[in-house]
């Protein structure tokens, strides 16, 4: 197809997982599509966030499409969690073996998408000048990819260098003899943190809120292990798309309290051992339903992070103590707490001394001022909803998605927003989404819209409209699952809290991967049992 074709049936936003395989599955209905880009090349997040130490928390062979057996065989990861460079190696590979990138424009932002009532169509225009017609739009746009600066003044001012993690340079960075300082202690910071520190001459950590990590143990993958994984792939993708998170685990069968608590700490010392995010979020039935259980977990960490930080001030900065252990993102880390025993690494809590503002010179906090040769951000996201309401997307009537949004998002299934036929947001607000391997969620959403398009066309319907009553039952079922953990307990980006102004509304569906999957799957048994149809 021609980049200057401007009807379409579908156009899709975003060439990360899920506009890839979006693509592929529009393309075996026969649809016409058109992929917007913004990058100049396949990746999504894996296109920008390629600072040191970037790599993902899911392991490698279960962060992977299961779409193509085929694909499977053929691709042999080398590392227990895939570093950034062989995630985007993979990515490549994948638009290159089903011949995607024709049907991709890079390097080019969707500005608007507006709902055409009459005509049953969706008008997409671009920032390029481009306007495109489609009858479905599929927003590809990810869940993490609208990066935020810190909110202080000034950072124009600053002379030296500032490097975002969420857009780092292609060429890398080299920080050999400079004095470094580094805001954020999320998973970019904590992959960064170790890797930049051991460069640099110097180098200032400022930190909002500690974090809850876990060593991930990473190393190479055995011949032997990548065997047996890829002789059983089918039962094991079958296994990820039941579980709670997208990652198998076993189910736990006794609370906290049912067991000594030798047994807990041994529990406890296991999952620490095992390299991975799961265990220790899934040790007991009430790990993340009851607080004093949760307390458990969050004080064997701490006690962790005791031992490993020599400087007892300095790690008990590095102890969160205003949240349950899970609840905010954990992360898993290579060296991070050991970082801060040497000598030219320093820790400042901003929960003590708030940052004030940029200065030519570097940072100035409530206390002092810190002199620096570069700076990096390492300040999060506006997570989940910021890259939908980034663009002008108007429905019936005339509505801004903004507007509908104005207190929160509101969709049915985190898969369609009432009032916007036709749209579909692939990991969408009140979906699994973050709180998932986002590769099953994706896969999912991407197969359930692809389903939909079909019945549409089998049965002559020209769009599905989510029913605001199903979209309204939908949002109170999110929220009152959210309400049967912890999860509303902590300021997150689960939540919004990280951007002010932001409302408040726990934005991700709590019921596990395998409900979740099978609630949709019930949907579209019944007839897609909570849309509208339109007719052709």
């Amino acid at each position: 197809m021609s980049g200057s074709e401007r009807t379409v049936d579908a156009v899709i936003v975003g060439a990360g997982f899920a506009g890839l395989y979006q693509l592929y599955r529009f393309r075996e209905l026969g649809l016409t599509a058109r992929v917007f880009e913004a990058a100049p090349d396949v990746g999504g997040t894996w296109y920008w966030n390629r600072y040191p130490g970037a790599r993902c928390d899911v392991e490698s062979m279960s962060y992977s499409y299961s779409f193509s057996p085929e694909l499977e065989q053929e691709w042999t990861w080398t590392e227990k969690y895939p570093p950034q460079p062989e995630i985007l190696r993979y990515l490549n590979h994948v638009a290159d073996r089903f011949e995607l990138r024709e049907d991709i424009t890079f390097s080019t932002k969707v500005t608007g998408a507006t709902w055409d009532d009459g005509a049953k169509r969706w008008t997409v225009t671009t920032d390029g000048g481009e306007t495109v017609t489609a009858r479905y739009v599929v927003m590809a746009t990810g869940s993490l990819s609208v990066p935020k600066d810190p909110e202080v003044p000034g950072i124009e001012r600053f002379q030296g260098k500032i490097y975002r993690t969420a857009d780092w340079p292609h060429e890398g960075v080299d920080f050999t003899g400079l004095r470094l300082g580094v805001i954020g202690t999320g998973s970019s910071g904590i992959q960064v943190i170790p890797l930049v520190a051991g460069q640099a001459a110097d180098t200032t950590v400022f930190q909002r809120t500690p974090n809850f990590t876990l060593p991930a143990g990473n190393r190479l993958l055995t011949d032997a292990e990548i065997a047996e994984r890829k002789a059983n792939y089918r039962e094991w993708r079958e296994a990820q798309r039941r579980s709670g998170f997208g990652v198998p685990v076993p189910v736990a069968e006794k609370s906290a309290f049912e067991v000594s608590e030798e047994e807990r700490n041994a529990t406890y010392q296991a999952a620490w051992d095992q390299g991975s995010l799961m265990p220790i979020l899934t040790a007991f039935t009430d790990s993340i339903t009851a607080q004093a259980a949760n307390d458990t977990a969050a004080e064997f960490v701490r006690g962790k992070i005791r031992e490993i930080v020599e400087n007892p001030e300095v790690a008990e900065k590095l102890c969160p103590t205003t949240y349950p252990i899970g609840i905010k993102r954990p992360c898993l880390d290579t060296d991070y707490y050991a970082t801060f025993n040497k000598d030219n690494v320093h820790l400042v809590d901003l929960r003590q001394t708030p940052l004030a503002e940029f200065t030519d010179r570097g940072i100035r906090t409530a206390e002092r001022e810190y002199e620096f040769d570069a700076i990096i951000l390492a300040t999060g996201f506006d997570a989940i909803t910021g890259a939908l309401t980034a663009i002008d997307i108007r429905g019936r009537d005339g509505v801004r998605l903004t507007d509908k949004w104005s207190d929160g998002p509101r969709s049915y299934l985190g898969l369609a927003v009432a009032g916007f036929p036709n749209l579909f947001t692939i990991t969408g607000p009140l979906s699994p989404s973050v709180l998932s391997n986002m590769v099953v969620s994706i896969e999912q959403h991407v197969d359930f819209v692809t389903q939909a398009v079909t019945h549409l066309r089998d049965n002559g319907y020209a769009a599905l409209d989510a029913n605001v009553q199903a979209e309204g039952a939908w949002v109170a079922h999110v929220d009152e699952v959210a309400h049967y953990t912890l999860y509303p307990t902590a300021d997150t980006y689960y939540n919004g809290a990280n951007v002010p102004g932001k409302p408040r509304v726990f934005l991700a569906y709590a019921g596990g991967v395998g409900t979740y999957r099978e609630h949709c799957e019930q949907v579209a048994a019944k007839g897609y049992e909570g849309f509208d149809f339109i007719p052709a």
